[in-house]
């Protein structure tokens, strides 16, 4: 065998198995790095919650209960799930967004993958809906900063 055909059969061989690794890291990478930038906690009541953390919104009910709460640690990107007392949405809250509503910017177990067709209801920043006594709302990031809180 040639030198040159040695060459650019061990050449392609690089770029074959370069290409491969990218094609596993890279995913993986970007899946770490955005994972980094999130910090979630369960609490047994809104109280609790609101207790532990500054960014957990004022407006949830102390006497909610099962909260579940996810934040970007790197601007106003939010997730929260709590059981309230009664049916309905907290006071404070007010209906509207429909197919206004933004996509939530994280992802959790917990929080449905179709919420942003499913908003009701600003709450503060979030966007929330209701299912049964369960409530889910977001903030998004661009809210965030649009209401000056991101400075």
């Amino acid at each position: 065998m040639s030198r040159r055909r040695t060459l650019a059969l061990t050449t392609a061989a690089s770029v074959i198995v370069v290409g491969l690794a990218a094609v596993v890291a890279l995913p993986a990478a970007a899946h770490w790095y955005g994972g980094r930038h999130q910090e979630s906690g369960g609490y047994a009541t809104g109280a609790e919650a609101k207790g532990a953390r500054a960014s957990v919104p004022r407006w949830l009910p102390d006497g909610a209960t099962s909260v579940e709460y996810a934040m970007g640690t790197t601007g106003g990107q939010r997730l929260l799930k709590a059981t309230l007392r009664t049916p309905g949405l907290p006071p404070g809250c007010t209906g509207a967004p429909g197919s206004g509503a933004g996509e939530p910017e994280l992802t959790a177990s917990w929080f449905p993958k179709d919420a942003e067709d499913r908003a009701t209801a600003r709450c503060g920043l979030y966007y929330a809906y209701t299912e049964g006594d369960t409530l889910y709302a977001w903030q998004r990031n661009d809210d965030w900063i649009r209401n000056g809180a991101g400075q």
